[in-house]
């Protein structure tokens, strides 16, 4: 789905940061053809200076996404989720991210957090990227407890798993 909606823009590397940057964050395009965060109206100098666009650019990109119904369907819908990846130093929380081989492989969540809880590990949140919304899409794991050596071990010798990191 990534690639498709990229490839309606592959004629404007700038309109595909504009999109590349509403798909990360979870913002919307509504009917007004306004970037918003929920309620709240995103304005387009601000994004525009976020990716280094001009802001026509950011009106171009948004004027295109209500022309076109299928991307009007998917802009009018996504929504921003809370994360606590960046608070997780602050809360002294743990960040267990995996990346994997082939992201398309089913069960992927359900192992990790099975080993996490076969080791009474409480998850505070699970964030999974979309493999169609991200070229390398990663499992994130947030957890009250440090993970000790053995876990991480455990983990890592998943055969999906590719490389894990811990913050």
């Amino acid at each position: 789905m990534f690639d498709e909606i990229m490839r309606k823009f592959e004629d404007s590397p700038s309109q595909q940061a504009v999109i590349r940057l509403l798909l990360e964050r979870g913002f919307s395009v509504n009917d007004e053809g306004r970037v918003v965060s929920g309620g709240i109206e995103i304005p387009n100098t601000g994004i525009a200076r976020e990716i280094d666009v001009d802001r026509r650019v950011v009106d171009a990109t948004t004027d295109a996404i209500l022309e076109d119904e299928e991307l009007r369907r998917i802009f009018q819908n996504i929504s921003a989720i809370p994360s606590l990846m960046d608070l997780a130093p602050v809360l002294d929380l743990t960040v267990l991210t995996v990346r994997v081989g082939d992201a398309d492989q089913p069960g992927i969540v359900a192992a990790v957090t099975g080993l996490l809880a076969d080791n009474d590990i409480s998850i505070r949140q699970t964030i999974s990227e979309d493999p169609e919304f991200t070229d390398e899409p990663k499992l994130y794991v947030i957890t009250d407890e440090p993970l000790d050596g053995e876990l991480i071990n455990e983990i890592r010798e998943l055969p999906f798993v590719r490389k894990i990191e811990l913050e």
